[in-house]
């Protein structure tokens, strides 16, 4: 059997062994009342993890699904797509792809979306789509949700469309509160549950956009998600075990607390950014705008993090980062999302301290 290798990269992250238990329950029919129940069971807690009343709904796909789904669903005139790193600048690829007019917010990556930006592209009017990443997981920058709802609040013409894979469960994201139109994520980051399932949930104003598309297709047609979900159903056949592991992870999330499941994330997040200045090394994104989730810390150190790597798992049987797409080498991103507490993370930076060097 091939050795465990425990995962400190943002996504997929460790998967706890009662999640993966649960992953491995039997079957039963996806449109019984076994797996109706088991929906209506979860759906409570997910809309308190969303901050909204309105439905949750559950996709067989990664979150990628979803963000081409709400593409062809609501942009009729043009898309803005708030672009500060790797995933955010995939948004524009995805509209364009989608076969739909887009224009990209484009930061320089390491720097957050600013108000400023995002109102002086849609007082143009030419915009009934924006699109934010709330975590961008490259670069490790935590967009300013709140001050960005509040300039799309006075554009009520606009749909918004907000990622939340890599903080969703980890810090409070309100949906209702802040007026989001689409709340999307994934499974496998803040979660920690195995990768291939997505979460979302709309808001009327989202709704009633879709249903003027006339090319929304299927597997992603958000009015065939709700119309399922009234009934306790997915429109398409579901990964029923990513449901079990969820219904788990559910459990675990409100038996530990919502608040203080925050916290955690915290509490670890500040442990590496200690270890951070202790090492004399940098943090790519600025003060203010960092994630809570996971570090990406800039290799001013001009360490060969490809073989620190190496050392790393070879000696401690761990992995974390060395930097994603054209930041390879030039950062390494430490993730303390989902299951990791205070033990784990100071595990993890002791064995990457003693293979530094």
């Amino acid at each position: 059997m091939t050795p465990h290798t425990k995962l400190f990269t943002p996504g997929p992250v460790e998967v706890s062994p009662k999640t993966l238990a649960a992953f491995s329950r039997p079957m039963i029919g996806h449109r019984g009342g076994e797996f109706k129940s088991l929906y209506a069971g979860i759906l409570p807690r997910l809309q308190t993890l969303f901050g909204t009343r309105q439905p949750v709904f559950l996709s067989t796909s990664s979150a990628w699904g979803v963000m081409e789904g709400a593409i062809r669903n609501l942009v009729q005139k043009r898309a803005l797509n708030c672009m500060c790193g790797a995933f955010s600048d995939k948004w524009l690829d995805v509209s364009q792809r989608c076969g739909k007019p887009a224009d990209g917010l484009q930061v320089e990556w390491g720097t957050p979306i600013t108000p400023e930006g995002l109102d002086e592209k849609l007082a143009t009017g030419l915009y009934d789509v924006v699109t934010i990443i709330h975590n961008e997981t490259s670069t490790g920058v935590l967009n300013p949700l709140a001050d960005l709802a509040a300039v799309l609040r006075r554009y009520p013409e606009v749909v918004s469309v907000v990622d939340t894979v890599s903080s969703f469960s980890a810090v409070p994201i309100p949906m209702d509160e802040l007026g989001i139109d689409v709340l999307l994520t994934g499974s496998q980051k803040a979660l920690a549950l195995p990768p291939g399932l997505a979460l979302f949930a709309c808001s009327e104003r989202a709704f009633e956009r879709a249903a003027r598309a006339t090319d929304r297709g299927y597997y992603f047609d958000f009015l065939e998600f709700k119309k399922n979900q009234e009934g306790d159903m997915t429109p398409s056949t579901p990964s029923v075990s990513h449901i079990y592991a969820l219904q788990s992870k559910l459990d675990d999330i409100f038996e530990e607390g919502v608040e203080n499941r925050h916290a955690r994330h915290a509490r670890t997040n500040a442990l590496v950014h200690d270890w951070v200045r202790q090492q004399g090394f940098e943090f790519f994104a600025p003060e203010g705008y960092r994630s809570v989730t996971l570090t990406c810390v800039a290799n001013n150190r001009n360490i060969d993090v490809a073989a620190w790597l190496g050392r790393v798992k070879k000696k401690h049987g761990l992995v974390f980062d060395g930097g994603y797409g054209k930041l390879k080498g030039k950062t390494f991103r430490l993730s303390n999302m989902g299951d990791e507490t205070e033990e784990t993370i100071g595990a993890m930076l002791a064995a990457i301290t003693e293979c530094l060097e």
